[in-house]
């Protein structure tokens, strides 16, 4: 007699308000025979809100590949899983992947079960365009990984988003005003969903000095958003400090050698560098 393969559901649970979850991830989370969480002990308190009951296993970064096997091998033999991570939609800067990759590949079912995310709720709200959108998850924890994070991205057409911690929002912030221009528009969303839920849509000065200013502002979960570049041809595209740096070189050097002088120093791309080099010479025309 063949074994009918258990399914494995992918359910979103809340991000802050335990009210932000479907009815049907309830029935879900009831109904199948074991659930995969992040932390189970963070779970538990949702489970025991809704009265569920059903029991848990631990699925974290740290094990994941070994525990994967272990629950695919259930799913073989007729059980049916609930991934779930702390909050939100599980893969999304969250353990999973490596699960959801090995059930699929194995050909087994795997169900979505839609809900909440802090990427789409912060993009629903903030007001700036999500027609097209990158999604670019924790940030780096060092200041010079994230400058040529930063350095990537100065110009792309694209709005882009990111996550970031209490602990490390103000040093993102900082090297960001390093690279982008002052003047994008941004957009800092925290504590979502949350009774001090924050979601303001500035410039990045008045971003970084709201969260230098204001410790509140250095409290919760993060996302940030970030405008894209199309419009901003009157912004400058290097930092006043590269402009400068660049005029320096541009009085003792070819504009060949000046801007390749200026990539090997600050590491902002060729075509940016050589741009600005053309409109300051033009200038010493004018």
């Amino acid at each position: 007699m063949l074994t009918e393969f258990g399914k494995l559901y992918v359910v979103a649970t809340p991000i802050g308000n335990l009210a932000d979850i479907s009815f049907r991830a309830v029935e879900v989370l009831k109904q199948v025979d074991l659930i995969a969480a992040e932390d189970t002990r963070h779970v538990k308190m949702l489970l025991q809100h809704y009265g569920i009951t059903n029991k848990l296993v631990s699925l974290h970064q740290h094990n994941e590949d070994k525990a994967s096997s272990v629950l695919l091998e259930k799913l073989r033999a007729g059980q049916s899983i609930a991934l779930v991570s702390d909050a939100g939609t599980p893969l999304l800067s969250d353990p999973g992947m490596p699960l959801v990759k090995m059930v699929k590949d194995a050909g087994l079912d795997v169900v979505p079960i839609p809900g909440a995310c802090a990427l789409i709720a912060a993009l629903s709200a903030g007001g700036l365009p999500v027609t097209q959108f990158s999604f670019e998850g924790f940030l780096p924890r060092t200041s010079s990984a994230r400058k040529a994070f930063f350095y990537e991205r100065v110009m792309s057409p694209k709005t882009w988003a990111f996550y970031e911690s209490c602990h490390r929002i103000l040093a993102s912030l900082q090297d960001m005003a390093e690279i982008i221009p002052l003047e994008r528009q941004i957009v800092i969303a925290r504590e979502l969903t949350k009774l001090h839920e924050t979601i303001i849509k500035t410039s990045l000065r008045n971003a970084l000095e709201m969260v230098e200013q204001n410790e509140n502002m250095r409290k919760g979960e993060f996302v940030v958003i970030v405008d894209g570049a199309v419009n901003e041809k009157k912004e400058q595209i290097i930092t006043t400090e590269q402009e400068k740096l660049l005029r320096v070189l541009l009085r003792e050097c070819s504009i060949k050698t000046a801007v390749a002088m200026a990539v090997e120093i600050t590491g902002v791309r060729k075509k940016v560098l050589y741009q600005a080099a053309l409109v300051i010479d033009k200038e010493k025309d004018a």
